[in-house]
């Protein structure tokens, strides 16, 4: 009588056809991301790119200019003007976006009344849409019915033109975008917040320390992860900024407040220059990757190993 040789799978085979069949699952269900990413984020990019060495109106053919582009911004006055413009903010948003974020998520991280209601409500302009907070600010801007002059008049402050002066507009436009954003900053700050130890408190406390001797020693430098972090994604989104600055003032008056982006929207899609849009947008770029270079080689300066 014949024997019948029975063959087992070895578990390496197993896991062969597993890890294959799963493989093959999870590359179809990334599909559309995958094709999504490289349609409107890759390509766009690519194509940009090979833009800023040409001349193109989408209209007339491309042609191509080499450096052109790029020498041209180096002789651009408005470029120059909103490149300092977008410093201006930057320097001044970021910093005091920061330590009000960081303040605003130490007292609501202690134990008060309708906590969970501040954290919500200083939240609520992140979520907020920037048409809605635009519309809301202008008023409070408004030079004759604002609330904000009104409220200068019982001190006897005659306030300005806000939004109308080469001079306030760009600190308007900076406390809106400050506005919007805290509550962002806040979320994270409390998040790390959460992450330090009650002992270290209880130690400082049988040690007879003040409240301001716990932050300056043990906030601030168990928060420096939390910090750098949100240093690093403030600037990014500093040299980023655009919808405020287009929906309040629309760069005026004067260029006072337009900034690098919306410099660029009006050289793509209002003058259709797009290889010299393109190329602003690569300089863009590569001050933004300087910039959170820098960051990360100095990391070692805020305490992260």
């Amino acid at each position: 009588m014949a024997s019948v040789e029975i063959r087992v799978p070895s578990r390496s085979s197993k896991l062969k056809r597993l890890f294959y069949k799963d493989g093959t699952w999870a590359f179809l269900l990334l599909l559309p991301n995958l094709l999504g990413f490289l349609a409107f984020t890759f390509l766009p990019v690519i194509a940009s790119f090979f833009l800023s060495f040409t001349s193109w109106d989408m209209l007339s053919p491309i042609q191509w200019v080499g450096m052109e582009n790029y020498a041209g911004l180096i002789h651009d006055e408005t470029f120059i003007k909103v490149f300092w413009n977008t410093l201006y903010f930057s320097a001044v948003s970021v910093p005091l976006g920061i330590v009000l974020a960081l303040f605003l998520a130490v007292a609501l991280d202690q134990n008060i009344k309708f906590k969970k209601f501040y954290r919500a409500a200083y939240f609520l302009p992140v979520i907020s849409s920037m048409v809605a907070v635009a519309v809301v600010w202008q008023w409070i801007y408004n030079p004759e019915y604002g609330i904000l002059n009104y409220f200068l008049g019982f001190f006897g402050i005659k306030g300005p033109d806000w939004l109308t002066s080469t001079v306030w507009a760009m600190p308007a436009v900076i406390i809106t975008s400050v506005w919007k954003n805290i509550g962002f900053n806040m979320l994270l700050f409390l998040a790390g917040l959460q992450a330090i130890s009650e002992s270290y408190y209880e130690a400082a406390d049988m040690d007879g320390a003040r409240w301001h001797h716990k932050f300056r020693y043990i906030t601030v430098p168990l928060l420096s992860p939390t910090t750098f972090f949100v240093t690093v994604m403030s600037v990014i989104g500093s040299f980023q900024v655009f919808d405020t600055v287009f929906l309040m003032t629309q760069g005026g008056p004067a260029r006072s407040t337009s900034v690098i982006v919306h410099y660029l929207y009006e050289t793509a899609f209002k003058y259709f220059n797009m290889g010299y849009a393109s190329a602003m947008a690569y300089v863009l770029f590569f001050l933004v990757l300087l910039i959170t270079l820098f960051q990360f080689w100095r990391q070692k300066k805020w305490g992260i190993y």
